[in-house]
């Protein structure tokens, strides 16, 4: 004790004279230092130096904040009037962008032909081929971000903000993630091999697929292509994306941007296909795919389902949500006011992993509505790309504008109150714009309670009694189980209440999407919020089969069959299982003891068999 006293008192010694602090205060230190490098600094020794530069061409439209002398896209008279071409327009200004041929099932499935080809070459390629790419995308997306964004926001009419967060920083977080822990999550996985196996290695093994077919949503033309492009390549895989119809004009750049990553560090270039069009598109790659992830509603997800069961073709479905957003009465809602707006109207509340219910304590209902609405009436929509300070854009999908009226009809007529919004913005009669609205004395008869919106409603339902159980309850009558977050001044009482709702995904005191921003957890739900994960070591093992091996310790150890359990029996069989068994699993030492002498005599010789 004296040694390890003495010990103490000259380290503090050394760093009060050195560091100019005590050593609880340089041990703090020290440890937050190591942790920053972890975060921030352990990445950038992984040979990113050794990057190579791609460049992707941009064209006018590609690279443009405003275009000139184009027409006007008329969705009522020209949309769904030709299955063999996909229509291509900015929501926000309609500008007609021009066609895309619709792949047939004959194209999709010769486009499948041909990953399988890639894919071979591919899984043998060593995990430093495959980090490397991860690189090159990585190093292009900063280089060109603002073309990637500007993009991005010209499909989807999201903000540059909007896609700055939404379709960037998440894919690139992604990217170092993978980077950094993907191989590790891929390695043999050594498991116990039980008391009959002790002479052998038991191992677990990940072997890719082979073609995934991943069908994807309009509301993030980017990131929706990249993040299981990411996970499929890095596991081994090739992949074939079916972007939505909404969303098919930006796969030529990221097409492009693809090709040039993809050949900057010698991957075959059909390891990354598109597939443009209709059903008939989707139908045919669920059919070919050894695997499928779709990502949309719960109907069309129960008929992707249903196709691939005709093969059997495992399917991840992430079919949307109806996040909770629970206020305790504890609460700041000034403090929350603008992390409820983002969250709400993030990309227009388009999200498949955002707050649609507000679910709030009776006694800071109304200060809650307040600096809500407060918030919300001072935003600004218009063209996102028409200036950095537009807040709100346009909604991708044209049906959808219908379906939020809807909602909003139709819960006040049941008592619900209109605080900002609640209809199509008058000032772009051409554009595909609904005003942010905020519908206040929701309750949970009402059509919005239960469909998912989409869109850039926000829901305030009210908490009476201020109870935690009735929050609860609100929280989890919902046919939808995808992500949730309490808040509260007491953390700890957040995190009871999130330990108790039926979501797949949790935040405590903050939006629910922060759990995305931590690619080491799986991504995804259950109820009809569907199933399977995306993202952590489960995103990437969820693109393999699983493949067990047990095999020798040593190669001079040889199997073997005692005597007594051989062909043909000697009368013997029954009394050496008995006495194995009370050996290596008696409850007791003398039972064990008993085994070993029961053993010994069903070994003996027999001396003619009957």
């Amino acid at each position: 004790m004296g040694v390890l006293t003495g010990a103490i008192v000259a380290i503090d010694s050394f760093t009060s004279k050195f560091l100019g602090c005590d050593a609880v205060l340089a041990a703090v230190l020290i440890y937050v230092a190591v942790r920053l490098w972890r975060w921030l600094g352990q990445d950038l020794v992984s040979k990113y130096s050794d990057t190579p530069k791609v460049t992707a061409e941009a064209g006018e439209e590609e690279r443009s904040r405003e275009l000139t002398g184009r027409r006007k896209f008329d969705y009522a008279k020209e949309w769904d009037t030709s299955r063999s071409t996909v229509p291509c327009w900015d929501p926000a200004t309609m500008d007609f962008l021009g066609e895309l041929p619709a792949q047939s099932g004959d194209d999709v499935r010769n486009a499948v032909a041909r990953a399988r080809i890639a894919q071979k070459l591919w899984a043998e390629a060593p995990f430093a081929q495959r980090r490397q790419l991860l690189r090159v995308i990585q190093r292009f997306i900063l280089e060109n971000a603002e073309t990637i964004a500007t993009v991005a926001c010209r499909e989807s009419g999201k903000t540059m903000i909007d896609a700055m967060v939404g379709e960037i920083t998440v894919t690139l977080e992604k990217l170092r993630w993978t980077v950094m822990y993907g191989e590790g999550c891929l390695l043999p996985e050594y498991r116990d091999s039980g008391l009959m196996n002790m002479h052998k290695t038991s191992r677990l093994e990940w072997v890719p697929v082979g073609v995934v077919g991943a069908i994807v949503p309009w509301n993030y033309p980017f990131h929706n292509v990249f993040n299981p492009m990411i996970a499929a390549l890095f596991s081994g895989n090739a992949i074939i994306i079916k972007v939505s119809e909404y969303a098919a004009w930006s796969t030529q750049y990221y097409g492009r941007v693809i090709r040039a990553c993809l050949a900057a560090v010698g991957a075959p270039t059909d390891l990354v296909q598109f597939a443009i069009g209709y059903a008939e598109t989707g139908s045919a790659l669920v059919a070919e795919a050894d695997k499928v992830i779709f990502v949309g509603s719960v109907g069309v997800g129960r008929r992707v389902m249903e196709a691939a069961s005709k093969t059997l073709t495992p399917v991840i479905l992430e079919l949307g949500g109806k996040d909770p957003f629970i206020v305790c009465d504890d609460a700041d809602p000034k403090e929350l006011a603008q992390l409820v707006v983002r969250g709400a109207y993030q990309n227009m509340g388009q999200n498949c992993a955002g707050p649609e219910r507000f679910i709030v304590y009776d006694k800071v209902y109304d200060t809650f509505c307040e600096h809500v609405t407060a918030v919300v009436k001072t935003m600004k929509q218009g063209p996102p790309l028409s200036s950095d300070l537009i807040d709100c854009g346009a909604c991708v999908h044209p049906p959808s504008l219908e379906g939020y009226q809807r909602f909003v009809d139709d819960a006040v007529s049941k008592g619900a109150r209109v605080l900002v919004g609640g209809k199509r913005n008058k000032e772009f009669p051409s554009g595909q714009f609904f005003e942010p609205t905020i519908l206040a004395d929701v309750t949970e008869d009402m059509l919005i309670a239960k469909e998912e919106t989409f869109g850039p409603i926000l829901s305030i339902f009210r908490v009476k009694d201020n109870s935690d159980a009735e929050a609860i309850r609100i929280a989890n009558n919902c046919s939808f189980a995808l992500s949730s977050c309490a808040h509260s001044a007491d953390q700890a009482r957040a995190g009871r209440i999130c330990a108790k709702l039926e979501a797949g995904m949790s935040s405590v005191n903050d939006v629910e999407g922060t759990t995305y921003l931590s690619q080491s957890l799986p991504f995804g739900g259950f109820k009809d919020s569907g199933f399977g994960r995306f993202a952590g070591p489960e995103g990437l093992r969820g693109l393999c089969h699983e493949r067990s091996i047990v095999q020798n310790r040593a190669s001079f150890l040889k199997p073997s069959i005692p005597r007594a359990i051989a062909y043909p029996a000697n009368g013997k069989g029954t009394a050496f299982c008995l006495a194995l068994n009370q050996i290596l699993y008696g409850c007791s030492l003398l039972a064990r003891v008993k085994g070993v002498i029961d053993i010994i005599g069903a070994s003996l010789p027999v001396a003619s068999r009957p």
